[in-house]
């Protein structure tokens, strides 16, 4: 692993650090191979219950590396390095663990991208969001994908065709992110959130993590046909049994993850 991620590990929350303040912390293939990697490694990490994605320097992310896309012009290169990037979006959807994107600054086209793939994201009250691409000539086609998903059909589009960049508050009010606190505040809130997710059973929150991807998408009848069996399955396990008689008994639970 380089230098382009940095990792810690405090207690249940794993804190990946993108590290190309210099750079804004562009995307390259590089960084997203190295942050694919350690999401798949930490995907195996039973002590890790929640993951934080931040970054160092002034920016979270100011979306794909251009000058690297730009010594390219190669359609193979580029295909590259689109199908990394949504390797990096699935790895974020699919590992076990809820993801949490801690934004500062600025998260504009692919870094945008990123805080909409992960599960929750928190902003400091100064974060600016946007899909500049149409600017340059190169509409973001890709971070298109989370962030409909994330604002709904008429607001992803006025991001994506005017290009303009949105406050927090207005990332706020149309579900790109969770929260929104005051910059001394956001490690603090953060790790709040991270933590009141972490004191659940670990087995119960990747069952659910799992079952809202699958079901998100699909009609409302197809949802159920789904869910009912995953909650039945849920059901029996020792940790629901567990927490269930933790409720009744008025006690803390003691979770087994089984």
């Amino acid at each position: 692993m380089s230098d382009n991620v940095l990792v810690k590990s405090d207690g249940p929350i794993t804190r990946i650090t993108l590290n190309r303040p210099e750079k804004r912390n562009a995307m390259s293939f590089e960084l997203m191979a190295d942050l694919t990697g350690t999401l798949e490694a930490v995907r195996h990490d039973e002590d890790t219950r929640v993951v934080v994605i931040a970054a160092s320097g002034p920016a979270f992310s100011a979306g794909h590396d251009l000058g690297e896309m730009a010594s390219e012009r190669d359609a193979a290169a580029y295909r590259r390095l689109f199908d990394g990037c949504t390797l990096l979006m699935r790895s974020i959807r699919t590992i076990p663990q809820p993801v949490i994107a801690q934004v500062h600054g600025v998260a504009t086209a692919a870094g945008c991208q990123l805080v909409a793939a992960c599960d929750l994201a928190v902003a400091e009250e100064g974060a600016r969001f946007g899909t500049p691409g149409v600017k340059i000539g190169l509409f973001c086609s890709t971070p298109m994908v989370p962030i409909s998903r994330a604002v709904g059909r008429k607001r992803a589009l006025e991001m994506l065709l005017t290009g303009q960049l949105i406050s927090a508050e207005t990332a706020l009010e149309w579900g790109l992110v969770n929260r929104v606190v005051p910059p001394e505040m956001l490690q603090d809130a953060v790790d709040d959130l991270a933590l009141s997710i972490a004191s659940a059973s670990a087995l119960t929150v990747a069952i659910g993590k799992q079952a809202f991807y699958a079901q998100i998408d699909v009609d409302e009848r197809q949802a159920y046909d789904l869910t009912v069996p995953v909650m039945t399955m849920n059901a029996m396990t020792d940790d629901a049994l567990e927490g269930i008689s933790a409720f009744l008994e008025k006690r803390a639970p003691i979770w087994r993850n089984s």
